[in-house]
């Protein structure tokens, strides 16, 4: 009797099995279907783990499906190895856009922790590791996560010019020349930057000069965390990466400032964290 009552249990659990199909939801398995589930308020969820975890996995079989909390992406053991059935979903593909002039803009600031391919972008809070850093890194501005959530991420250049993609696909991350075509675009550098302001003093420090966001980019002051680790100028600097460099160890960057309407154009370390907005391709 109690081996009786166990299998009811089972079987109310797993659901209904005809012959050699087991039906999760459903009285009436699909015939085609060696396991069918059923349902209009509930997912499928396979296995979570991480590379690390996946690739000790015993003799996986192709065909074996797994969720890489590593990638953020559903993956399939092949036999040329582990593929990734899913592009990582990421903010920046439903972020706004705006058109100025020929080009499309996103109107927020970048802020992915993946690559294209879907490999983590490290997060680095550490100062000394932040400042000897040669390889993609982004950070909140002052490791906070609701000044991430305000401005976007801070990324160091060798995110920019990671081949595997900082931007979403479908978009790039603007050259100097792409930026100096949306300054003339809105007026030249020394009235572009009013332009694209968000307008007034929530975010902005006052006076906010000229900031009207006409050009509707929306622009936010999310500061800047420069290469010796430091932070600074939240509320009263906007300031993105180009993806061009000046030389091997700068990279031109365009900035706004509180005070003036002005876009500004300079060169800054590669370690340093700054702002990325994208454009269409």
């Amino acid at each position: 009797m109690k081996i009786l009552i166990t299998f009811s249990l089972l079987f109310a659990f797993i659901g209904v099995v005809n012959g050699q199909n087991v039906g999760i939801g459903t009285p009436t398995p699909a015939a085609s279907a060696q396991l069918d589930v059923s349902s209009t308020n509930r997912g499928f969820l396979p296995p979570r783990m991480d590379s690390t975890q996946r690739n000790a996995i015993v003799a996986p079989v192709n065909g074996l499906i797994i969720f890489n909390t590593s990638t953020n992406s559903l993956q399939l053991k092949t036999s040329s190895g582990w593929v990734s059935l899913i592009t990582p979903v990421t903010t920046a593909v439903f972020l706004p856009t705006i058109v100025i002039g020929t080009q499309q803009w996103m109107n927020k600031n970048l802020d992915v922790a993946f690559y294209r391919n879907g490999d983590p972008i490290p997060q680095v809070t550490d100062n000394v590791t932040w400042s000897g850093l040669t390889t993609g890194a982004w950070c909140f501005y002052n490791n906070d996560s609701v000044e991430g959530a305000r401005y976007g991420k801070l990324y160091n250049w060798y995110a920019v010019n990671d081949p595997r993609g900082l931007a979403p696909e479908g978009w790039h991350i603007p050259s100097d020349a792409e930026w100096t075509t949306l300054e003339t675009s809105l007026g030249g550098g020394s009235v572009a930057g009013g332009k694209m302001k968000e307008a007034g003093t929530f975010n902005w420090t006052s006076p906010n000069t000229g900031g009207n966001n006409n050009s509707g980019f929306t622009s936010l002051p999310g500061g800047i965390r420069a290469s010796n680790a430091t932070f600074s100028n939240v509320g009263n600097q906007s300031i993105w990466w180009t993806s061009t460099e000046n030389s091997p160890a700068f990279s031109w960057y365009r900035y706004l400032f509180y005070n003036d309407e002005n876009v500004s154009r300079s060169f800054m370390d590669k370690q340093s964290g700054l702002s990325v907005r994208c454009i269409r391709d």
